[in-house]
């Protein structure tokens, strides 16, 4: 089987340390299997975008030397797919309509999820009772979703106990992430998805799609993700410093140690990312969610 990979950034800034781990890790897996390597720009939460940080992220991978294969995808240009999705779904009676607000979630959670949601406890699964649908919810059941991580290793989630039925369409009409990530994971074909540990607790209910779906399980590798001195993951509202890539053996030197890749030192930018797809070790990374970043 070919072997397909793919980053695909949310373009609400421009590229940081953390998300270039992300990059750089899923770009080696690609290349050192000799496989493609796509691009898909998450666009589909238009109030978190912020203008020209798709082109600046596209520009700063080039200028790295990441390069990608065949043209990049936007999400927000897929809606029919996203759509046949729900229809699809919405046929096996896998989803119903929620009218609960976020406060009210809140109020009536059996708890937080590891990603610090409320879990949401079916409070609309019989029926919205007189109340306005506001977002579509996937059905959820307790059996355990087994997957082993190729670096984290074995993984389970009971969905239903652990998250709760999760909104597949928001209440502002914006696809979630979570089918519109495994839509087009699927459509693209990909066998391999490198990504950050942030995500580890997404993958049981992408697992749960797909299946409904009949879509197949890619292999699944979640790198650590790099955190300041607070323990606070590099992100634009944590004030992670956009990527130099004017400086890029810099950069790509400071990725591949926090890899754990132990690069040699005086190389170009060029030679630096061969040297590191012929000697690509992801068992060598540390197992662990969060690791953190090098100053700057």
């Amino acid at each position: 089987m070919r072997y397909i990979g793919r980053f695909a950034p949310s373009p609400t800034g421009p590229l940081h340390f953390g998300s270039l781990v992300a990059a750089l890790a899923s770009w080696l897996d690609a290349r050192a299997a000799g496989g493609t390597w796509l691009l898909r720009i998450e666009d589909l939460d238009k109030p978190r975008e912020q203008p020209g940080a798709a082109d600046e992220i596209l520009h700063t991978l080039d200028a790295l030397g990441l390069d990608w294969d065949g043209p990049v995808l936007f999400q927000s240009r897929r809606g029919e797919l996203y759509r046949a999705a729900l229809e699809k779904l919405a046929a096996q009676h896998a989803t119903y309509w929620c009218g609960c607000s976020r406060r009210e979630v809140a109020d009536s959670s059996l708890g937080l999820a590891a990603d610090s949601a409320p879990i949401y406890p079916g409070t609309c699964r019989g029926g919205l009772a007189g109340k306005t649908a506001r977002a579509l919810r996937l059905r959820t059941t307790p059996e355990p979703i087994r997957f082993v991580d190729r670096l984290q290793g074995p993984q389970q989630q009971s969905i239903e106990r652990e998250v709760g039925d999760f909104v597949l369409l928001r209440a502002d009409g914006v696809y979630a992430y979570q089918l519109a990530v495994v839509v087009d994971d699927a459509e693209q074909g990909v066998t391999d998805v490198v990504r950050g540990a942030d995500l580890l607790d997404s993958t049981a209910r992408q697992i749960h799609l797909q299946r409904l779906l009949g879509y197949a399980t890619p292999r699944y590798l979640h790198v650590p993700v790099a955190v300041n001195a607070a323990g606070e993951k590099l992100s634009k509202q944590t004030g992670a410093v956009p990527i130099d890539s004017a400086q890029p053996e810099a950069v790509l030197e400071r990725a591949l140690v926090f890899l754990n890749q132990a690069p040699p030192e005086a190389l170009g930018a060029r030679e630096l990312l061969d040297w590191a797809r012929r000697n690509w070790h992801p068992e060598r990374i540390a197992a662990r969610r969060m690791l953190e970043a090098a100053p700057l």
